[in-house]
């Protein structure tokens, strides 16, 4: 018996892609869309008949008729802030009780976890990490740890007890660091966040996944951040607490290796960072500051400033490898359209001297090799099939899919999801 397989949308640098607007252009030619990883620490954003939406935690495939939605059991969710970020969707007219299905085994950011998050991160010093500071990690440690409370236990008649146990003790280790806190602030908001949720629909993912495939139903699944912020594979310790990788669309939804179809690997045209940790391309001159502007590189969830630098295909490389990408798509192409020349890093010279076009196990203190290309000079934000592509752009195109082995197959020439073009078409 032949059974469907899910197809994988996920992020190949350090997020911020634009992830959120390409669900969005694909969802129309799947059933259900499912979030595999992650919480409210990641921001998507969609524009579309002149409205902006910055989604956290629900999976960007709400804005399609009739269409599944699903939050996995490797996803984190914060009561208080799905509540504020679901209401803020219905009072838009998007019927969300009715296409949206949570996993009991997804875990519960509690409001000690934000406390502790922004302790520990303060207590680190200059070795911070750069956390949203939505307990995140916190959540993520307890589930590691199996003290964690789930979706699921909402429905337990002891469900307050068991928060209360979580709750002291991490107001212990809150004691023992000396932070002070007022969780009078917080904790109501999470309780009306808690009964929000009992409206929706708590569903054993794993089962809802495999049967939807056993129909014959497509899946697309949706990844947060990127590839170089990965647990395992990523600039550690400078990286988000879960695989953000394909491989945790497996363990992220219930899904065996050999049910993964087509893997869609986004990437932007040049590169951005958030927060700390290492950035080989980082720019700090006049082409750093253009690219933040032309491309409002600010953060959806934090508003933070990112940190922007030209392409790197050392860890695009590494990230298609890691992801088994057969699709890429190239974004925000069109922030490109001013500059003169062009630069992308096809290799690394490490600290000792030597040059190596794998990405290693620390990036820190390499220096950038970069290969140089003409600009286009011309505006693409216009422009509806590819045959319009001046002769430059279409070069870099051709010189980023034989250094990455991978075909270029839609380009992004703007944020509304009309300014998507597929090639081939």
């Amino acid at each position: 018996m032949t059974q469907a397989k899910v197809d994988v949308l996920l992020g190949l640098q350090w997020g911020d892609e634009g992830k959120g607007k390409v669900v969005d252009v694909l969802t129309p030619g799947y059933d259900a869309v499912a979030r595999f990883q992650g919480g409210p620490n990641a921001g998507h954003t969609l524009e579309f008949d002149g409205k902006k939406f910055v989604l956290k935690s629900i999976p960007s495939g709400v804005f399609q008729g009739d269409k599944v939605n699903v939050i996995g059991n490797g996803m984190v969710l914060d009561a208080a802030l799905f509540k504020a970020e679901a209401t803020a969707l219905e009072e838009a007219g998007v019927n969300l009780k009715d296409r949206l299905y949570i996993s009991k085994k997804a875990h519960l950011i509690l409001p000690t976890h934000r406390l502790l998050d922004s302790a520990l991160e303060g207590s680190k010093g200059a070795g911070k990490v750069g956390t949203t500071g939505r307990g995140i990690g916190p959540t993520y440690t307890d589930k590691v740890a199996r003290t964690g409370l789930r979706v699921g236990d909402i429905l337990s008649p002891d469900f307050e007890q068991k928060y209360r146990n979580a709750k002291a003790s991490h107001l212990r280790t809150l004691d023992s660091l000396g932070f002070e806190y007022d969780l009078s602030a917080t904790e109501p908001a999470w309780y009306d966040g808690i009964e929000y949720m009992r409206q929706f629909k708590f569903i054993d993912s794993e089962h809802c996944i495999n049967n939807m495939l056993r129909e014959g139903r497509t899946i697309l699944c949706e990844g947060a951040q990127g590839t170089m912020l990965d647990i395992d594979f990523g600039s550690y310790p400078f990286v988000t607490s879960s695989n953000t990788v394909c491989a945790g669309a497996c363990t992220g939804l219930g899904i065996a290796p050999n049910r993964i179809g087509r893997v869609y690997g986004i990437m932007k045209a040049y590169c951005t960072r958030v927060g700390s940790g290492p950035f080989p391309t980082e720019l700090f001159d006049a082409d750093g500051e253009a690219l933040s502007v032309r491309g409002h590189e600010f953060g959806a969830v934090t508003g933070r400033r990112r940190r922007c630098g030209w392409v790197d295909l050392v860890a695009l490389k590494y990230a298609v490898t890691l992801n088994g990408v057969t699709d890429i798509i190239l974004m925000k192409s069109d922030v490109l359209d001013t500059f003169s020349t062009i630069k992308a890093c096809v290799a690394y010279i490490l600290p000792d001297g030597t040059q190596t076009d794998e990405f290693p196990f620390d990036c820190e203190g390499v220096t950038p090799v970069y290969e140089e290309f003409p600009g286009w000079r011309t505006e693409l934000c216009g422009m509806k099939n590819e045959n319009e592509f001046p002769e430059e752009f279409n070069s870099y195109i051709s010189f980023l899919e034989q250094y990455l082995e991978t075909p270029v197959t839609i380009i992004s020439v703007g944020p509304d999801r009309n300014q998507t073009i597929r090639r081939g078409e």
